[in-house]
């Protein structure tokens, strides 16, 4: 199996764990807080999305889904329009809220295809391609893709064990 194919692999299962996690959520359980300062559903699924499109688009030299789909018009959030979640308060997450689970579904997959189209084209080479400079040591195209990876399952387990939670506690 090539790297290409693992990474490919690795996108696919997060976009099923989305999916697991949101599916058949109304919104009050999407947007809940266990605790004012506990990411909701909502929250984590839009910023790791979020942030798989922003890196994924810088890599790829594309434009952002968010903004070629004008999704940042579809979500309508109180937020500048560039923001990924990264380093939001307590405020900003409550802020980010959804009538369904669709908005937040279709955002992730439109991503999700754009991620894909990118990754099956690449070769083992281009993993080794420099993505950003200002780190020692700088990153690879490889290193990005994992870190993303890396912040997708993170951010995908922890919606689930919020809706666990909220589950368990009827």
């Amino acid at each position: 199996m090539k790297a290409t194919e693992v990474i490919t692999d690795a996108f696919v299962r997060i976009r099923e764990l989305v999916h697991e996690v949101v599916g058949g959520l109304p919104a009050r359980s999407l947007n809940a807080q266990v605790d004012p300062a506990a990411n909701s559903i909502t929250w984590l699924v839009w910023h790791l999305t979020r942030i798989q499109d922003d890196h994924i688009a810088d890599a790829a030299d594309l434009e952002q889904v968010w903004r070629s789909q004008d999704w940042a018009a579809r979500f309508a959030l109180p937020l500048p329009a560039d923001s990924t979640g990264y380093g939001h308060t307590a405020r900003q997450v409550a802020s980010v809220r959804v009538d369904s689970g669709e908005l937040l579904l279709g955002y992730h997959d439109a991503v999700h295809e754009q991620t894909l189209r990118f990754v099956r084209g690449l070769t083992a080479a281009d993993l080794e391609r420099v993505v950003d400079e200002r780190w020692d040591p700088p990153v690879t195209l490889g290193v990005r893709l994992v870190s993303v990876l890396g912040d997708d399952w993170q951010h995908a387990g922890q919606a689930a064990f919020v809706r666990g939670l909220l589950e368990h506690r009827g």
